[in-house]
């Protein structure tokens, strides 16, 4: 795969979605989890998510159990936590893993564009990847950077 624009990924309700079908847009792809130290992120995402969809920001969450056990839900139970916590709105993809022999591949290509700090690997819940309108990876941040701090870089390119 040469572009994010060639994957085609499973939603947490179980349909596919094409990446095709957000060419043009600005997209920040999080791995997320419902009980983990950073959920609350999900907060400041649907936020992001309200004030620029608009002008072409998609918010895209990926669940994932490989930190700590955080995700053990059910795609339904996901979506209900997310919903009823935190009024997420934004595109849910189906649990994935990030690391190891089953990465989910929209993730390997994403760690092979934006390289971590020392390793490649994801090293927790809510890494998030901004990726611009020509579908380049353009920054990787950690897990402790609050998407309040994500909104200048998404205002540049958007």
């Amino acid at each position: 795969m040469t572009s994010i624009y060639d994957f085609k990924v499973e939603t947490l309700e179980g349909g596919t979605q094409d990446f095709a079908d957000y060419k043009d847009k600005v997209l920040l792809i999080v791995n997320t989890a419902s009980k983990c130290g950073f959920t609350p992120q999900y907060e400041g995402l649907e936020q992001l998510y309200q004030r620029y969809q608009d002008q072409d920001l998609v918010v895209i969450g990926f669940p994932c159990n490989q930190f700590g056990h955080q995700e053990p839900g059910a795609a339904d139970e996901i979506g209900a936590f997310c919903q009823k916590n935190y009024g997420v709105s934004f595109p849910m993809m189906a649990k994935v893993d990030v690391n190891g022999k089953d990465t989910h591949p929209v993730y390997k290509w994403l760690k092979q564009q934006q390289g971590g700090f020392l390793t490649d690997a994801i090293k927790w819940n809510f890494t998030k990847f901004l990726v611009n309108k020509d579908g380049d990876v353009v920054k990787r941040y950690a897990a402790t950077t609050k998407p309040e701090a994500l909104e200048e870089d998404i205002k540049t390119l958007l």
